[in-house]
């Protein structure tokens, strides 16, 4: 089988009626599979009597999205995994120029599409837009979103290029690349695993690529609200995570020690707007990095790619500078 259609699902019973149908109608060259999380609503029974077509495999417990992703794909052999979240609408031809992407280039190990705001399809979505990036320090951004602000789609992210890292909202990846990193990093649970991944795959000189031909509309917060203090916490602790295992090793306690300093600030700068929630998130978050720290150190590959980044810091010139389009970032 060349493409294996991977959704991870917990208690998405009131996701999959509405997402599911595209994914099916879309993919007919596919085959489509639920790995379910334990879900404890009526998933499987509705998968089952109104999608017959869906194989489903079932994991033994709430495993979040790394664990649930690694241990169901063990059981599913195709050449290439499309790891779709179950808020996804897909469109027309999505598949084949992914397939063909694939196929013209063998060093290139993932693939994400063009991911639009499901509830504003004019706007790019936040987790992954038209690729992503990071600067110096670790910080994420995506061309058609930096932080919170969202460009409109006008075509201008409509070509075939090289990224950083693709999002896990939609993330093609070689099977072979994805067994060979061992898959997702389980500690991570949810969260940046996606980023840490690409990280590794591109330290072992695998490429990952964009590709604007094709396109996909993420609801987004489906799962965990972007106000969730949990999601807060997962997103520092596992950026910190990411930063210790795949950072060149000349470059780890400064950068380390300058992102710890930035989220003590932005824990004090958001207090007014986030409240106290926020600022517990962070600090427990730095808690648990520096628990996590010997076994994170060990995860580190031999070889770390140097040439990262070469954006200055993002907050910078975001918040004090007002470059706040990817066009406009140094």
């Amino acid at each position: 089988m060349k493409t294996a259609i991977v959704i991870l699902n917990w208690n998405g019973a009131k996701l999959l009626p509405q997402f599911l149908p595209s994914v099916i109608n879309y993919s007919k060259d596919a085959e489509v599979y639920i790995i379910d999380n334990a879900s404890t609503d009526n998933s499987i029974h509705l998968i089952k009597t109104e999608f017959p077509s869906v194989k489903i495999i079932q994991n033994k417990g709430n495993y979040g999205f790394a664990k649930g992703y690694n241990e169901g794909l063990k059981q599913i052999n195709a050449e290439y995994f499309c790891l779709l979240n179950s808020d996804v609408e897909v469109t027309e031809n999505w598949l084949q120029p992914i397939e063909e992407l694939f196929n013209q280039n063998a060093e290139i190990a993932a693939i994400q599409p063009k991911i639009l705001d499901y509830k504003n399809k004019k706007y790019f979505e936040y987790a992954g837009a038209g690729g992503g990036f990071i600067d110096k320090f670790g910080y994420p951004f995506c061309r058609g979103r930096v932080f919170s602000t969202l460009e409109e789609d006008k075509g201008q992210y409509n070509d075939t290029t090289q990224i950083f890292w693709a999002s896990g909202a939609s993330l093609f990846i070689r099977s072979k690349d994805f067994f060979a990193q061992n898959g997702f990093d389980e500690d991570f649970f949810a969260h940046m695993e996606e980023i840490d991944l690409c990280w590794r795959l591109n330290n072992a000189n695998r490429k990952i690529y964009y590709c604007g031909q094709s396109t996909v509309y993420h609801l987004g917060g489906a799962t965990l609200d972007k106000s969730n203090p949990k999601k807060w916490y997962l997103n520092y602790r596992n950026s910190l995570w990411m930063l210790l295992k795949n950072l060149p090793k000349e470059k780890l306690f400064p950068v380390i020690f300058t992102r710890l300093s930035l989220d003590g600030i932005a824990a004090i700068a958001f207090l007014p707007k986030q409240g106290l929630p926020h600022v517990w998130s962070v600090f427990i978050s730095h808690v648990h990095f520096y628990l996590g720290f010997i076994k994170m150190y060990k995860k580190r590959q031999t070889n770390q790619n140097k040439n990262y980044s070469n954006t200055s810091l993002l907050p910078v010139q975001f918040f004090l500078k007002k470059r706040q389009y990817f066009k406009d970032l140094k």
